[in-house]
């Protein structure tokens, strides 16, 4: 399963770069994050394993996320015209996914953020989620992405939400 979302926020590149990548700021955007710690190497760059542990309702799904790239390294003075690139894989029981995300200048002080999302299921009980109902892992990543936006630009956090 692949598809594509995006969002524009409105701030700039750097700003929105150096947000989606504090280890910090996770928690605040990012539903149900319950754990993520790396196992090797510092947070966020490649080659970086980090055990994750996610929980939606009265599920809990863990994993292991490896960073596959991370271009430029450094995100402070970021070239105007750059793109950012943060890629990382995810295998957890029965699921692979790979997330390709990219931020680029959408305006003076707008940045878009387009995640491209694939996943292959080994499992038959994740198969049979993937093929039934496919659209719930468009809505989640889209949920992200507007968590995250609301966090980058008016310092909305996610578990403050009342039930």
């Amino acid at each position: 399963m692949k598809y594509t979302v995006s969002i524009e926020i409105a701030l700039p590149l750097e700003r929105v770069a150096q947000l989606l990548a504090d280890p910090a700021n996770i928690p605040k955007w990012l539903r149900g994050m319950v754990l993520h710690e790396p196992l090797n190497g510092l947070h966020g760059q490649v080659g970086t394993k980090s055990r994750v542990v996610m929980e939606t309702g009265q599920q809990k799904f863990e994993a292991i996320e490896t960073i596959t790239r991370r271009e430029p390294a450094d995100l402070r003075n970021i070239p105007k015209g750059s793109v950012v690139h943060f890629e990382r894989e995810i295998v957890g029981e029965g699921m692979w996914s790979a997330a390709r995300e990219r931020l680029t200048e959408a305006g003076p002080n707008t940045t878009l953020w387009e995640s491209a999302n694939e996943y292959r299921f080994s499992s038959l009980m994740m198969r049979l989620v993937g093929l039934l109902m496919p659209g719930t892992f468009r809505q989640q990543s889209e949920q992200h992405m507007r968590d995250f936006k609301a966090f980058a630009e008016h310092g909305k956090d996610v578990r403050e939400e009342k039930g």
